[in-house]
């Protein structure tokens, strides 16, 4: 995922109320998207004592071109788990998507609902599904899909009558509380998440094939997520508040 650029003034942003839930999932397609800047918030959560899990869609297989998907995909996937550590993440799950054509649909989002009904979480987090992050950059084709598909699925998750098979699997409705975008161009809350900079960056720096195989002129995780969780930090009207992760928030 690379870097989703300045977000515009928002005067209007709301903390993100965090008593408000004990668990969360982070649903995305590949390796490396949580760790764009979710990992800050991930980080302060599981200090303070919330559950958190990954969900990832795919292995991240098509993500390196030096490397072969058959040999990408494992080594991706320890990436990911050692990355989920450093923020005190342990359950990290993997869909059987392939990485790059993930089509939004109805198995799309039953996976995801499943997802939702294993690990029974308050909030869900997702990347947006919006064709161009702040500033303008495109998004790619399977965060769009998988970002909607989330969206979709918190409501999925907590009906008995779509997807009967999930509950003869043993996986009764659950019903989330709110499901949260990362990477909009149109945040309502943000989450202070000074103090937790650096873990976002050693998180992001566990993905240690992947970052080898970027451009030699692309930005580091410092400078990436100093700049990303800065420039959200300066929205924010409380000046104590240094970095914040901004996002677009919709109860259910």
């Amino acid at each position: 995922m690379a870097s989703v650029g300045v977000v515009s003034t928002q005067p209007d942003l709301a903390a993100l109320d965090e008593t408000t839930f004990d668990s969360v999932l982070c649903v995305v397609a590949h390796p490396d998207d949580i760790e764009y800047g979710i990992a800050a918030a991930v980080a302060k959560w599981t200090t303070a004592g919330k559950r958190v899990s990954y969900y990832l869609l795919t292995r991240g297989e098509a993500g390196i071109d030096t490397m072969d998907p058959i040999d990408a995909a494992p080594a991706r996937a320890d990436e990911e788990r050692a990355s989920a550590a450093v923020v005190g993440v342990d359950t990290v799950d993997f869909g059987d998507h392939q990485d790059g054509v993930i089509e939004y649909g109805v198995p799309l989002r039953r996976d995801i609902a499943a997802a939702i009904r294993r690990t029974r979480p308050d909030l869900v987090l997702t990347l947006t599904h919006a064709e161009t992050f702040p500033g303008g950059f495109l998004n790619q084709a399977d965060h769009r899909a998988v970002g909607l598909a989330t969206i979709d699925a918190t409501a999925d998750a907590g009906n008995r009558w779509i997807f009967t098979e999930l509950v003869a699997e043993g996986l009764e409705p659950w019903k989330v509380t709110a499901v949260a975008l990362s990477a909009t161009a149109q945040p309502t809350h943000f989450v202070d998440v000074t103090g937790h900079l650096d873990d976002a960056i050693e998180s992001l720096e566990e993905h240690r094939l992947y970052n080898a195989a970027l451009p030699e002129d692309f930005p580091t995780p410092a400078e990436l997520l100093g700049g990303s969780l800065g420039e959200g930090g300066a929205q924010v009207a409380d000046p104590a508040v240094e970095h914040a992760l901004l996002l677009e928030v919709y109860e259910r």
